[in-house]
């Protein structure tokens, strides 16, 4: 069940590959407009909305309402699907904050958030067994993603508690090992995400002692598209902007329509209606376009991807030899940027999704 919503986020296995791919980037989007788009996405949660709404027809309606075609393609294997963005394959991709400074910025493809669409609000956990305190996995293996936002949520949860990694073992374990891994007597400590939390907490003995809305606002998932392409087509950003926000509407409701629309959903990530609203209600969607824009334009947003460049630094994921995580600038939505100013390779925007909220695509 939820084969491929596992590899959501576990970026570990495809940085070499982007970084190879990176450099093979043509820049294909320095050439005249153009008129036919792809974006890649993987199943999660946050991400479903993306597969019904061109099910649905309503991709292609505001697609060609700007004379424009838009391809929604699955990616069964979420790593992979940030490569072949990173090599030019697509001109947008469904990913996480932390993966897409990690993966394209860093890899040197400039990239820019067009939708934040969620955080993660409970998704992502520490659970121990048998312990029921998070000073008590001190001195404990820990399974988890190497290098994944896993990774990032132990990280933050120790800095809360005074610890660092050096006070405990990181082992590096397949999403989808993990539940067969926690039934193992040597597995007493995992961090993971829906809906592997979801099953390890059905268990005896399971103890979540910290979790991602204990740091919210920090895992956020976007679509992101590459930052020439969107500069010389405005109107692909405008088509997916209008889409996105037809299909929250009908989600979002309370109708025959927007449950059947969410329960095509949940059907489609490998679960039932019951089962995808249980994790809908660990995630902050942003159904409406206005709270979306006001989040990517908040202080918490400079704050959560100084955490993030911190720890990726600190892992080695943002290129050999950076000698500081200002390596790779972040340009934030009110213009601001983190690191470097002359080598900007990932920036937020509110743009699209202010003008969806004015009534302006």
């Amino acid at each position: 069940m939820h084969v491929s919503n596992p590899l959501k986020r576990s970026l570990a296995a495809g940085l070499i590959a982007a970084a190879v791919t990176a450099l093979s980037f043509t820049g294909a989007a320095e050439a005249a407009p153009k008129k036919d788009f792809k974006l890649a996405w993987s199943i999660y949660v946050g991400w479903m909305p993306w597969q019904w709404a061109a099910d649905q027809g309503i991709v292609k309606k505001w697609a060609d309402k700007y004379g424009i075609t838009i391809d929604v393609v699955q990616i069964n294997d979420y790593v992979e699907s940030i490569n072949q963005y990173t090599a030019g394959g697509f001109d947008a991709v469904t990913l996480t904050n932390m993966d897409g400074l990690s993966i394209p910025a860093a890899g040197g493809v400039d990239t820019t958030a067009v939708l934040v669409g969620d955080f993660s609000n409970g998704n992502d956990a520490v659970i121990l067994k048998d312990k029921k305190t998070l000073a008590d996995i001190k001195g404990q293996k820990v399974n988890l993603v190497e290098f994944s936002v896993s990774h990032y949520l132990l990280a933050r949860a120790l800095s809360t508690i005074g610890l660092t990694e050096k006070d405990l073992s990181v082992v590096s374990t397949s999403d989808a090992d993990m539940v067969a891994a926690w039934s193992t007597p040597d597995v007493t400590s995992v961090v993971t995400w829906n809906p592997i939390v979801a099953e390890i907490m059905a268990t005896p003995g399971a103890n979540k002692v910290f979790d991602s809305s204990q740091i919210p606002g920090e895992i956020i998932d976007l679509t992101a598209a590459n930052t020439a392409t969107l500069k010389d087509n405005p109107d692909f950003g405008k088509a997916l902007a209008g889409a996105w926000y037809e299909t929250m509407a009908i989600m979002s409701s309370d109708t025959p329509e927007g449950k059947a629309a969410r329960e095509a959903m949940g059907k489609a990530s490998g679960t039932d209606l019951a089962g995808y609203e249980a994790q809908l209600k660990a995630t902050r969607m942003f159904f409406k376009p206005d709270e979306a824009a006001a989040f990517a334009k908040s202080p918490e947003i400079s704050a959560t991807m100084d955490h993030v460049r911190g720890f990726l630094f600190e892992h080695g994921l943002l290129g050999n030899g950076a000698a500081s995580p200002d390596v790779v600038g972040i340009e934030l939505a009110d213009g601001k940027v983190l690191g470097d100013a002359g080598n900007v390779k990932f920036r937020f925007t509110d743009a699209y999704m202010a003008d969806a909220a004015a009534g302006k695509l």
